[in-house]
């Protein structure tokens, strides 16, 4: 009988701890993610890479597929600020937007790229995946990185920028084409001056525009655009302006044109007579079109150095939208384009890049069989890469689009001699009180 009641006591015992016992939840499943991925860009450099080395399909001109993803395209040009106020619209209605409408990852370039890393409208890339940034180029993660140290993008590109040249005329000006030689001859402004004269003299210009100067010296600043809220004219700046003055009215310059103007790049073609011209490697395929125009162009007959000052132009940074409904793939197309070896020496050899993996560009650069055939098969990366050390991130402000886009604009309409000095300097002025009304301009 004790052995009966003993064993019915053990057996309500079990039972009793069974039922005062949480069943354990079953592992949790990973959140679905959307099957519309949105990128937003200003122009379609970076969605042709997408194209080629990440996407499984290519639907339309701005679409494309990528397993059961569909992946679209929405671009505005980057003129007069139109890309930051639509994107800024999209990042507003983030919140309230359908899941197919929302902005998963959006395209910055560095003069405005401080005012979304330090918003709330992007997120830690490294919460979703993008943690190892050991081949990337410093500068390149400072410039994505918040003032709290959080990293919120990547850049597949690293942008120094070189001194351009045509070889032929750098034979009639400076007697050789070699690019250690025309560097030393070139390796200050008073010497870039004084050749600009013996250039004069041959029938040659020495820059097609005192626009192509502007970013070697703005690049070198030492004060930001802005100080304290206030607009400022940094001393370089002003030595830019008074460059500018000088090449236009000694003939050193073949025109006033814009950066982007066809007067401009028109000097490419092989009847061009404009000797220098600069740009990162990005600028070959984008800008140097009617250089490699077969019938009119001039290709070959180019090479690069370093020039006056070192210096950086643009770079286009992949930002994590917050709010994005695709955090796997945002992390993977950033990994892909920084991490993958393969797909980063694509970019150098097929598309003229300048990678954003150093592993690669070093490799690349130590390879003597290595060329760029557009520059008469000099080693560009070579060049690079011993450029992108001297690249510094600094004197960065959310305005600086503006503010660069604009000087220039209203400085090329005293240059063309449609107003006077005063009045360009004031017109700039009167434009960025427009745009950015918290600025206090004096």
């Amino acid at each position: 009988m004790k052995k009966l009641l003993s064993a019915i006591l053990a057996v309500l015992m079990v039972v009793s701890l069974a039922a005062c016992t949480k069943p354990v939840d079953p592992e949790p499943k990973p959140a679905e993610e959307g099957k519309v991925f949105n990128l937003w860009t200003w122009n379609d450099e970076f969605w042709g890479f997408l194209v080629k080395y990440y996407a499984d399909e290519k639907v339309d001109d701005f679409t494309v597929k990528k397993g059961d993803v569909t992946i679209k395209r929405t671009t505005y040009v980057s003129d007069n600020m139109a890309y930051q106020d639509a994107l800024d619209a999209a990042l507003l209605a983030q919140e309230t937007a359908a899941a197919d409408d929302k902005v998963d990852m959006f395209l910055a370039e560095a003069d405005y790229i401080i005012k979304y890393v330090d918003s709330s409208a992007t997120m830690d890339v490294k919460s979703i995946g993008v943690t190892d940034f050991s081949n990337t180029y410093k500068y390149t993660v400072q410039a994505a990185t918040d003032s709290k140290g959080v990293v919120k993008g990547v850049s597949f590109q690293c942008c120094p920028s070189a001194l351009i040249y045509r070889r032929s005329i750098a034979k009639e000006v400076l007697g050789t084409d070699d690019p250690t030689a025309v560097q030393e001859a070139l390796s200050s402004w008073d010497k870039f001056d004084a050749v600009a004269e013996t250039a004069k003299g041959k029938g040659y210009y020495m820059i097609a525009t005192p626009m192509d100067t502007y970013r070697v010296f703005s690049n070198n600043v030492s004060s930001a655009w802005v100080e304290n809220g206030k607009l400022t004219f940094d001393a370089n700046i002003e030595a830019w302006m008074a460059q500018a003055e000088k090449y236009v009215k000694e003939g050193y310059a073949a025109n006033a044109s814009g950066v982007w103007d066809a007067e401009k790049t028109n000097e490419m073609f092989a009847s061009g007579k404009s000797m220098c011209f600069f740009g990162p490697a990005w600028y070959f395929n984008f800008c140097m079109g009617n250089a490699q125009d077969p019938e009119k162009g001039c290709f070959g007959d180019w090479a690069i150095c370093m020039g006056p000052q070192a210096h950086f132009w643009g770079g286009t940074w992949m930002l994590a939208a917050a709010g994005t409904d695709n955090p796997t793939m945002v992390a993977d197309i950033m990994n892909t384009f920084i991490n993958n070896a393969d797909v980063c020496e694509k970019l150098v050899r097929n598309e003229a890049q300048f990678s954003n993996n150093q592993i690669v560009n070093n490799k690349l650069a130590a390879d003597t069989t290595y060329g760029n055939a557009f520059l008469g098969n000099q080693n560009d990366v070579t060049v690079f890469a011993e450029l992108a050390k001297n690249i510094k991130f600094e004197h960065i402000t959310p305005y600086d689009q503006g503010c660069n886009e604009g000087l220039q604009k209203y400085f090329q309409e005293y240059l063309k001699g449609e107003v006077d000095k005063d009045t360009a300097i004031a017109n700039f002025k009167d434009y960025i009180k427009t745009a950015y009304p918290s600025i206090t301009v004096e």
